[in-house]
């Protein structure tokens, strides 16, 4: 035991800390704490550090106590301020609290899941006694209000009635939140577990859901109680001292003058877009376009606020589509892995709720609804990869359509009426309904997503597998050498010089640390304007396509949705470099690559088009023509018979008359049937509704 631990506290804060307390005193009560790293007390003292860690108690209330009795040179009483302990060596998950760890000093990990408001809690309560009018205060030291039992005045002694005095009582700011175990920590079949952690005063309002943190502070329990009585269980909870931030937004990641130097100097490289490209997983061979476009969407376009109080997106949608074992799942997990806030989900799994938001009954608060964020809010400023997206329920994916575009969900649920904030961006991937994808077919009629949903993203690009003998041997022997990698970093052994020179396959040109501060960097300071020659570039472009459906037999080629996309894309491809101008050469690398994306997603099969409707209604205008012709043939066939058109009837004049291939003629009855406009009385014959 620590003799005098008040003392000890005084010259570890003298000789350690004595500039961190002027600091604290000069904005106090703005800021009300002193935040201590435990490796510091450790070296001052392994025994008092160790003590701190079992007995927390009484040495972190001689802590705020010393505070208050040193000396400062300013006239300062920190009466409020709080002794805070961050950093310390090990970090526990829920599930490894066992009993041994009740009333010690611990650090939490894990993921925010709820939080409540953060409201006023009685520490003090002051009363009076209604029969001498006695004033006298009670400390509130359980979560249950304690009473008192009579009344302290040796004159009185009466047992009430006692007045709660609110004007007179002290109130400390507090609220819960519950922290569960982070998701990829989890081994196979293990569910995540949660802890309730109590806050207080300047820790609340600080955390929301999705936040990654460690929490320091006293576990506590207290005996759970059932219908019967009191059981001999005890639940756990942690009575918080101090939050460290462990994955922030882009924007709030620290970035010190060095690291500015270092990312400046990265930004003069003339490679610097081809080194990105390389920092995308590295592992994944080829796809320079796709990665390319990747980079583009960590950067982000910029998000503008119109005077007429409409917004703008800035934030890039990406769906990939394409045939199984092609790596998509792959780019998306290490996507999510390098963006803050980026969460990864398979759309076979995930439900609205899930994605979007959900009500719960609040169990940490006063069992009201109260909403909890779906993944889609939990990736606010990050990057949401939804895998599978085509594997949803119709009604799931319907969610999507307002977060895509608004970047906000509307939630009314159970008396909940809420809209939430999901400015992300959505990186998506698809599989062909058929399995693999068919080129002679509109990408609308192979994929199992709405047209409205396949219009709101930025760039689609069709990633299929075709044999060549090149491309795969350069496959196989980039596969060979990974594999190579990974085995012998596992096994040991080898030189330094060695695993140098085999780790050079997937090492990524630029760190996945220095990668994410060089974004955050960009994301934060560089908002660029578009110069004159990108202005005219981008809508000469636009203009030129649009010009081929001026002739009434052609289709609509482009909406003005692609333009959007070209100035988010351009805004994004400067600020990979750091420019705060759009040049010439940033609306050239965009139309490149929107240019790649139309000519494999937006083009019509039969006639080689430009056509805008195959994404926004899924059907190009060379179909729906024929549909019109088809609709009068079945109407002119069936008057000249009186009744219903024989079906044979039909196909043979759409072929004879039309110039339609009996294939695509069946496929037009089809769909027309499906969609309501004709039917079939009886077989082998077709009315029109």
């Amino acid at each position: 035991m620590v003799e005098d631990p008040v003392a000890k506290w005084e010259e570890f804060i003298r000789s350690r800390y004595w500039d961190e307390l002027l600091e604290l005193a000069d904005s106090y009560p703005l800021r009300r704490s002193l935040v201590i790293k435990f490796p510091d007390v450790d070296r001052y003292d392994p025994e008092f550090a160790d003590e701190l860690l079992e007995r927390p108690e009484p040495l972190l209330e001689a802590a705020e106590t010393a505070l208050l009795e040193i000396d400062l040179p300013i006239d300062v009483l920190l009466e409020k301020a709080h002794f805070r302990i961050a950093g310390l060596p090990r970090r526990f998950k829920t599930s490894e609290l066992r009993s041994d760890h009740i009333g010690r000093f611990i650090a939490l990990e894990g993921l925010i899941r709820t939080v409540t408001e953060v409201r006023p809690k009685v520490i003090s309560a002051a009363f009076e006694c209604q029969r001498c009018g006695h004033l006298f205060y009670k400390d509130q030291t359980t979560s249950k209000f304690q009473e008192p039992y009579d009344c302290p005045n040796e004159a009185c002694d009466r047992r009430g009635p006692f007045k709660l005095l609110l004007d007179r009582s002290r109130f400390v700011d507090a609220q819960n939140v519950r922290v569960q175990e982070s998701p990829e920590e989890l081994r196979g079949g293990e569910q995540p577990q949660t802890l309730d952690v109590q806050l207080e005063d300047d820790m609340t309002g600080m955390i929301y859901p999705g936040d990654r943190v460690v929490i320091s502070g006293v576990l506590r329990s207290y005996q759970r109680t059932t219908q019967t009585g009191k059981s001999t269980y005890f639940d756990l909870f942690l009575e918080g001292n101090s939050i460290e931030m462990m994955e922030q937004e882009f924007e709030e990641i620290d970035i010190r003058p060095e690291d500015e130097r270092e990312i400046r100097d990265l930004s003069k490289d003339p490679m610097i877009y081809d080194k990105i490209k390389r920092s995308i997983a590295p592992s994944i061979y080829g796809y320079d376009e796709v990665k390319e476009a990747l980079a583009l969407q960590l950067f982000s376009g910029v998000s503008k606020g119109l005077p007429d109080g409409t917004r703008i997106r800035g934030d890039i949608h990406i769906l990939l589509v394409g045939d199984p074992g092609i790596a998509k799942s792959q780019l998306l997990r290490y996507i999510s892995k390098l963006s803050p806030r980026g969460i990864y989900t398979s759309g076979k799994s995930s439900t609205s709720a899930g994605l979007t938001a959900t009500a719960v009954k609040d169990e940490l608060g006063d069992g009201r609804w109260t909403i909890e964020a779906g993944a889609l809010v939990l990736a606010d400023k990050g990057i949401a990869c939804i895998d599978e997206m085509d594997k949803m329920r119709n009604e799931d994916r319907s969610a999507l359509h307002e977060a895509m575009e608004q970047q906000t969900i509307s939630v009314a649920k159970a008396g909940v009426m809420a809209t939430l904030k999901s400015r992300c961006a959505l990186l998506a991937a698809a599989n062909p309904k058929f399995g693999r994808f068919d080129k002679y077919e509109g990408i609308s009629q192979q994929i199992n997503l709405s047209p409205a949903l396949m219009s709101r993203f930025d760039l689609i690009f069709v990633l299929t597998d075709e044999p060549s003998d090149a491309r795969d041997s350069k496959i196989a022997h980039h596969i060979g050498q990974t594999t190579y990698a990974g085995e012998i970093s596992s096994r040991g052994g080898y030189s330094k010089e060695e695993l140098e020179a085999v780790m050079d396959v997937i090492r990524p040109a630029i760190e996945p640390g220095v990668l994410r501060k060089y974004i955050a960097y960009a994301r934060k300071n560089i908002f660029p304007v578009l110069s004159d020659e990108a202005r005219e570039r981008l809508e000469g472009y636009y203009v030129s396509l649009r010009k081929q459906g001026q002739d009434s037999n052609k289709p609509v080629p482009v909406t003005a949705r692609q333009l959007e996309a070209l100035f988010r894309l351009s805004e994004s491809s400067a600020r990979l470099r750091l420019s705060e101008e759009i040049t010439g050469g940033d609306a050239e690398r965009v139309i490149r690559i929107v240019e790649a994306c139309l000519r494999q997603v937006g083009v019509d099969p039969e006639t080689g088009l430009l056509d805008a409707d195959v994404l926004a209604v899924g059907m190009s205008k060379s179909t729906r023509d024929k549909t019109r012709l088809m609709i009068d043939l079945v109407k002119e066939v069936s008057s000249t018979h009186q009744g219903p058109a024989p079906l044979e009837v039909v196909l043979e004049r759409a072929e004879a008359n039309l110039g339609m291939d009996r294939h695509k003629a069946e496929e037009i009855i089809k769909r027309l049937k499906r969609d309501g406009a004709i039917f079939e009385p009886r077989n082998g014959f077709l009315n029109l509704t």
